[in-house]
């Protein structure tokens, strides 16, 4: 009996843009690690799939930005 090996998860599309977050960060007088970008996709997609989800379970089709 052995453990499964854990399969590396496939990288999502992109959500944001890339040259805008790194040009706010840079704004702020900082510099951007290469891991930023795609752990902020990951909040987004999350923040997306909670909206989603609250949409669904009051009745509408419609996300709304209360919905975050």
């Amino acid at each position: 009996m052995g453990t499964k090996p854990i399969k590396k998860q496939e990288p999502r599309e992109l959500l944001l843009v890339q040259s805008k977050v790194k040009d706010y960060i840079r704004s702020k007088d900082l510099m951007c690690a290469s891991d930023l970008i795609d752990s902020l996709n990951e909040e987004v997609y999350a923040l997306l799939d909670k909206a989603g989800h609250r949409t669904l379970e009051n009745g509408r089709k419609t996300a709304r930005g209360s919905d975050v």
